[in-house]
């Protein structure tokens, strides 16, 4: 057999190596460094700073300026964090010679500086400054609802400021700082601002069953309008139990409760008579209380239909005195009429059980009554009552955007269709 093309071929390709190894090295020393993958020297001398590091604090509502001093080089990158790890937003010149923040400071801050400049050569420098900013003279806090606990999958979480907020550009700043979630997940979620102190937050159905909510905020320290700072804001976190829901029926004078979809009872009631027909629409348990004394007096009726009575085993569902309870006096109008003053009425044994099965935050809902229709807020949580698209419409980030987008979406280009 003839090897000999074989031998030649071998050869070729052991030239063309060397001859690539060549050329490589032709293109440069080996010797040679490029002046950026040097260590990046010290530019003190180069740069300047608008803050000073010391023990003068910095004011907040003045922005940061880093400048470059020397007419050989210029500055290629600022970043600006603050303790909490926040970037300070900023704009640096086409020229190199200056950056400034185009974001508000955090008052009551540290921020760590550090700059990257480049010489006319091309060799790196680095400087870094460490300044603190003064802490806010007026600032606005924020207490979560309800407290760390356990509740049923209706429960809002609820947002009380300590200042009246009326801007449009103020809310937007309290709104993304105050941030909720859900494991599992819940579909959607908003907040709605009930007035000018207090938001709510609903997903679009009821919490998920068994699961984890938590509520917490970056507003500390952060700006919202001239001379208010956000302040300090506690976490919480709530854990949902079962998905219990009690259907009452006024014309059948029936209440029947379903767990998780499941219907475990179905119970005979009465509800509120003419001129004190119960209040339509959906309820959120408020608190139980094993012995409530219920006046007539209490609630404005007097007269012919005023009344005195002891009641046991009373779950509230408003805060105007609606409550699911025992009533042993109208047993024999129970799943025939309704002749309560606006309760739910059933016997003692219902009324132990109900109150034994159900939980703060559980729902109640009211059908086919007379009466009007449950407040959206005020009187207890009637939050669930708003159509979800109405909602939206009290947030300040989603009202006018797509279900399912993001506020950042605005800003996305889109080809034109």
């Amino acid at each position: 057999m003839n090897h000999k093309p074989r031998l030649r071929t071998v050869l070729s390709c052991t030239l063309l190596v060397v001859s690539l190894w060549a050329s490589a090295t032709a293109c440069g020393s080996g010797d040679e460094k490029h002046p950026l993958s040097a260590k990046p020297a010290d530019a003190t001398g180069k740069v300047s700073f608008s803050m000073s590091a010391g023990k003068t604090k910095a004011d907040p509502d003045k922005p940061l300026e880093v400048t470059s001093t020397g007419a050989d080089g210029k500055i290629t990158d600022v970043t600006a964090v603050d303790k909490t790890g926040h970037y300070l937003a900023g704009e640096l010149a086409a020229d190199g010679t200056r950056w400034h923040s185009t974001a508000p400071l955090a008052a009551g801050s540290r921020y760590t500086v550090k700059v990257s400049t480049e010489s006319k050569k091309g060799a790196p420098g680095l400087r870094t400054l460490t300044f603190d900013t003064r802490p806010a003279k007026k600032k606005l806090t924020v207490e979560f609802g309800p407290d760390s606990g356990e509740y049923g999958v209706g429960q809002p979480i609820t947002a009380t400021l300590s200042e009246p907020v009326t801007s449009k550009k103020a809310r937007d700043v309290i709104e993304r700082s105050l941030k909720v979630r859900s494991q599992p997940a819940a579909e959607g979620g908003a907040w709605h601002w009930v007035d000018e102190t207090e938001l709510h937050y609903r997903p679009k159905d009821y919490w998920p069953a068994n699961g984890t909510v938590t509520a917490s905020s970056t507003l500390e320290g952060v700006k919202i309008s001239n001379k208010l700072y956000g302040g300090v804001v506690k976490p919480i976190k709530m854990k949902t139990g079962d998905r219990v829901e009690a259907i009452v029926d006024a014309s059948a004078h029936y209440m029947t409760v379903y767990v998780n979809g499941e219907e475990i009872n179905s119970i005979p009631v009465t509800t509120g008579k003419p001129g004190f027909s119960t209040r339509n629409g959906i309820k959120v348990v408020l608190g139980q209380e094993y012995f409530v004394r219920m006046r007539g007096t209490s609630v404005g009726i007097g007269g012919g239909e005023g009344y005195d009575l002891p009641v046991y085993w009373a779950t509230r569902v408003t805060w105007s005195g609606e409550y699911v309870h025992a009533a042993p006096w109208s047993v024999g109008s129970q799943g025939v009429a309704n002749v309560s003053h606006g309760c739910v009425g059933m016997s003692t044994g219902n009324a132990a059980w109900f109150f034994e099965t159900v939980q703060e935050g559980d729902i109640v809902q009211v059908i086919n009554s007379a009466g009007d229709y449950m407040e959206d807020f005020g009187n207890g949580y009637g939050d669930w009552n708003v159509d979800w698209e109405d909602w939206r419409e009290g947030s300040v980030l989603q009202a006018g955007t797509r279900e399912g987008s993001s506020p950042a979406d605005k800003a996305r280009l889109r080809p034109v269709v």
